[in-house]
């Protein structure tokens, strides 16, 4: 089973996009359109204060009549965010994000921010280690069938 360290070293682009918290919505919704992400981590420096999603936005901006252009991210960002650490299972991150109906972890190690985690990253992940597994299966079969 692979873990958080080695599923950020295969991943083609581990960026990390941020706004501080100073910023307005509409500047995290702007580099979140440009880069195509769903969410962004809001950070001081390196202290992680919180993310800020598309789900946020709807919720806590839009329905909530804030406007992008004059809302602090503070204000609409979700504080208190879950987060893993290289040494955690993909297992441990389906769970947590299936029990707190969450779409992405920030991976801290030593308290440091060091990569962001998809819903989308963890499926890839068990998809290729299903189609892993099979082949495996396949080469063994056919390798005993002789």
């Amino acid at each position: 089973m692979l873990n958080v360290k080695q599923l950020l070293a295969g991943k083609p682009h581990n960026r990390i996009w941020s706004v501080h918290s100073g910023q307005m919505v509409i500047e995290a919704l702007e580099l979140m359109a440009d880069r195509n992400i769903g969410a962004v981590l809001v950070m001081d420096g390196e202290e992680l204060l919180g993310i800020f999603s598309e789900r946020d936005y709807a919720r806590k901006g839009i329905l909530q009549g804030r406007k992008a252009k004059s809302t602090p991210i503070t204000e609409v960002m979700t504080a208190g965010v879950f987060v893993v650490e290289p040494h955690h299972s993909i297992d441990d991150c389906m769970k947590l994000m299936s029990e707190k109906r969450i779409r992405h972890l920030p991976v801290l190690d030593q308290n440091r921010v060091i990569g962001l985690l998809s819903i989308g990253d963890i499926v890839t992940a068990i998809i290729n280690e299903q189609k892993h597994r099979i082949q495996s299966l396949e080469h063994y079969i056919t390798g005993a069938a002789y």
